[in-house]
């Protein structure tokens, strides 16, 4: 058995990605800063059947990072699939003309020093894993390919890190292993049909299954 790591797990998307994904089988690492939050999601999954396990670690630390992911192996078995989707914190947003150089550090460790970090600590995993096979989820707001404003600091550092999931999608193509990014324009709402944790979660699973397509983005229209 093979295992999902979810870097920014949480009761919305996160949980239903672990449930899609452990309806066939992976087992789902949740990782996130607090280890009581995903102690308890994990024991909610486990009611529903999925083999889950918390981890915590700061995704603006890349040691922490790269310690959580090893955990995961360790515990759970080789890292199939890593998704790396953490929650902004609300003080990166700020206004154009309000944002200092200081006020980029945390969203630049955040969008772009985190899953660089995670990359190299999943990739010697999926490539023993054989081709075909490993695939690495990014999943961004809509400032990722359309800037805001209003929201400075996601806009920049998104779109960095857009730059470098398609730069790792044309690297790791030839070896087999896949990358895809989802960008969700707007709030996710379980109202919503488009945008549902659930509705979303399936467009991961294809995005894994399919390889055949790196970016995926479903708009606030």
């Amino acid at each position: 058995m093979t295992t999902l790591a979810i870097i920014g797990a949480g009761a919305g998307l996160g949980a239903a990605v672990a449930r899609r994904f452990g309806a066939e089988g992976f087992s789902v690492g949740l990782i996130s800063r607090n280890q009581s939050r995903v102690d308890a999601l994990a024991d909610t999954l486990a009611k529903d059947g999925v083999s889950a396990r918390g981890f915590a670690a700061d995704v603006r630390d890349p040691a922490s990072i790269a310690s959580a992911l090893e955990q995961v192996t360790e515990t759970l078995g080789p890292i199939e699939v890593l998704q790396y989707s953490p929650l902004p914190q609300k003080d990166f947003m700020r206004p154009v003309l309000e944002t200092t150089p200081a006020d980029m550090v945390g969203p630049v460790e955040f969008s772009i020093y985190g899953p660089i970090a995670a990359v190299h600590q999943v990739l010697p995993g999926m490539r023993f894993l054989g081709e075909n096979t490993g695939t690495i989820l990014f999943v961004n707001g809509g400032s990722a390919v359309k800037p805001g404003r209003a929201v400075t600091g996601t806009s920049i550092a998104f779109a960095g890190q857009a730059a470098y999931a398609q730069l790792l999608h044309e690297e790791l193509k030839p070896e087999g292993i896949h990358v895809s990014q989802l960008i969700i324009g707007g709030a996710i709402s379980a109202d919503d049909p488009r945008k549902s944790p659930e509705a979303l979660a399936d467009h991961l699973w294809v995005l894994h299954t399919g390889r055949d397509r790196f970016r995926l983005q479903v708009s606030e229209d």
